[in-house]
């Protein structure tokens, strides 16, 4: 508002330029004077007053004037070209396009050499004001800043985790290889072959033997040398035999009428042979091995060096004598990592939910509400109160009051647009969202959720490299610029009863004020969001739009986006403005 002594000034440059009236002449009324201050004072009382109601009063369509329901314009919500038809047809005969032509066929016009002069003197005075306003006097109050024009940075949903983890710990054991030594005597026997030498038993006294495994027939001999290693002296029909030389495993029983030779015994001779059989030894493995949550293991031979040892007196080659087998096992173990969080004074606890549907629970999502760091803010702004105008003795204090509610009258006409734009003709509902998620590691280091509250990672490639995958990317970055809605966290993956990977859900909007609308107008209906796994981010209905009472919302994050081009201006820089643009304006018609 330019003060009521530069509009003194204005006033009698306009009186200069418009007859030369030297402002010595001018008198002024004592009761002309009094009337018109009071009648002014009133006047901007009523008006402020009327201005403050408007801004904390609901919408009303009582409150229009000449509202009827359903208005003819409605005609144009289906052909909005049609308006171009419509006013064209009715230019002509209305009274204010009227009034424009004629204005402009009418206006005044001013010789340039006059407008220089007026611009001069306006100039001397502004320079000077106290030398042409005789008896007006004024002195400054007190200045005190404006409230800034962002009030709240916004705040964000953090999240943390307690309960239990899967530690994937590894397990070793070892693996020797276990060698076993036999040994087995076996026995000779002879067999005549052809006529019984009255002596010996014949083939046919081994043939159970032979069936049964426990005989072999190894070739055959000359008879007489059987006969002289029984200690017998051949005789000269002992070359037209021969016997079987049979080897078995356990002493044969002598057949029936059997005649010995003089050793007595049955048979000829004994043996002994040793043999080594090698395994692993898995008995220090077998628990491992048998547990379901330990994975197949890496097996590294240890031991392999020399290749050939001497066992119980036998000599066993081998590639390697011992291993050591490692498994990955997971197990379970408490954690949490809500230390950060807890310690972050900005930061309130506001709930926690159990995301592995167990009894009892064994993770816990704690959800805290976080302020952003606080931004800069533009140019400090100040309102003086207490200005003081004195004329003809007569002094009066200037009051001048913030207006608070600008910036809620603000927002409140920018919903109102807003809701135009996103009105979905199909379903006919307002501010409807889109369901976005994306997954975490519990207790782990990927994140593919940070959002809002953490800076945005530069590169779309870095982030899938990472393990997340493109629309989670843009979730991340829509949620960091403040358009999404957090609603949710569900578990996604178990391990042993214990969740592992969650997926946060959120409902994302197209503007920052959408967002503010939802959060803050569900709470007014009753409204709740659904199961994360189910939300879908519906908007309002018509009627429920309706029954939202935007005067109670904090819209202080977004004030910034409404106001920050809504200045207060520097009148003496506004009035020099003013002057120059004149100044400008009417040279360029003068040459």
């Amino acid at each position: 508002m330019i003060a009521p002594r530069l509009l003194l000034i204005l006033a009698i440059t306009l009186s200069l330029a418009l007859g030369g009236v030297m402002l010595g002449d001018i008198t002024f009324a004592q009761t002309a004077t009094e009337a018109a201050r009071s009648d002014g004072n009133a006047f901007g009382r009523q008006k402020a007053s009327d201005a403050q109601s408007d801004a904390v009063t609901p919408p009303d369509a009582t409150r229009l004037p000449n509202f009827g329901g359903v208005p003819p314009q409605s005609a144009y919500f289906d052909n909005p070209d049609q308006m171009a038809g419509a006013s064209a047809a009715q230019a002509t005969s209305h009274q204010g396009y009227q009034a424009v032509q004629n204005s402009q066929n009418t206006r005044a016009t001013f010789d340039a050499q006059q407008l220089k002069d007026a611009v001069a003197r306006g100039k001397a005075v502004a320079a000077d004001p106290n030398q042409f306003a005789s008896g007006m006097s004024g002195s400054t109050g007190n200045c005190v800043p404006l409230p800034p024009s962002v009030q709240s940075p916004g705040r964000y949903t953090a999240t943390c985790n307690t309960g239990f983890t899967i530690d994937q710990s590894p397990q070793s054991c070892r693996v020797p290889l276990a060698v076993s030594i036999t040994s087995q005597t076996s026995y000779t026997y002879y067999a005549e072959v052809g006529s019984n030498t009255g002596f010996m038993p014949i083939l046919q006294d081994f043939q159970a033997g032979l069936a049964g495994g426990t005989c072999t027939d190894t070739g055959r001999a000359d008879m007489c040398q059987v006969v002289r290693a029984y200690g017998l002296t051949p005789n000269n029909k002992c070359s037209q035999y021969r016997a079987d030389i049979i080897v078995c495993t356990a002493p044969i029983a002598a057949p029936s009428g059997a005649v010995f030779p003089a050793t007595g015994q049955f048979w000829f001779g004994t043996s002994s042979t040793s043999s080594a059989v090698t395994a692993p030894d898995q008995t220090a493995c077998a628990g491992l091995n048998a547990d379901p949550q330990c994975n197949t293991p890496v097996e590294i031979c240890t031991d392999a060096s020399p290749p050939t040892r001497i066992v119980n007196g036998v000599s066993v080659t081998a590639p390697c004598w011992a291993w050591d087998r490692t498994y990955q096992c997971a197990r379970t173990a408490a954690a949490q990592d809500c230390s950060t969080l807890d310690a972050d004074t900005s930061c309130r606890l506001v709930g926690e939910t159990c995301i592995t549907d167990t009894l009892p629970c064994l993770t816990t999502e704690r959800v805290y509400d976080c302020a952003l760091p606080a931004q800069p803010t533009g140019a400090q702004q100040y309102i003086c109160d207490g200005n003081i105008y004195c004329i003809n003795g007569e002094c009066e204090t200037i009051t001048r009051e913030a207006n608070t509610e600008f910036t809620d009258a603000v927002v409140a006409l920018n919903a109102i647009k807003q809701a135009r734009g996103e009105l979905d003709p199909n379903s006919l509902t307002l501010f409807k969202g889109e369901r976005g998620t994306c997954s975490s590691k519990v207790f782990g280091v990927l994140n593919c959720c940070k959002g809002k509250g953490f800076p945005l990672i530069p590169g779309i490639s870095l982030l899938v490299a990472l393990g997340c995958d493109s629309q989670e990317v843009l979730l991340h970055q829509r949620d960091a610029q403040g358009l999404c809605t957090y609603v949710g966290t569900y578990c996604s993956n178990k391990v042993l009863g214990i969740c592992v990977t969650k997926r946060k859900a959120y409902c994302c909007y197209e503007s920052r004020l959408t967002r503010i609308i939802q959060e803050q107008g569900r709470p007014q209906l009753g409204k709740a969001w659904a199961s994360p796994k189910t939300e879908q981010c519906a908007g309002f209905t018509l009627d429920e739009f309706s029954q939202l009472d935007l005067s109670v919302m904090d819209f202080s994050e977004v004030y910034a986006e409404f106001t920050d081009a809504v200045r207060v201006p520097d009148e003496l820089a506004t009035l020099t403005d003013i002057q120059q643009k004149i100044e400008n304006f009417y040279a360029q018609y003068s040459n």
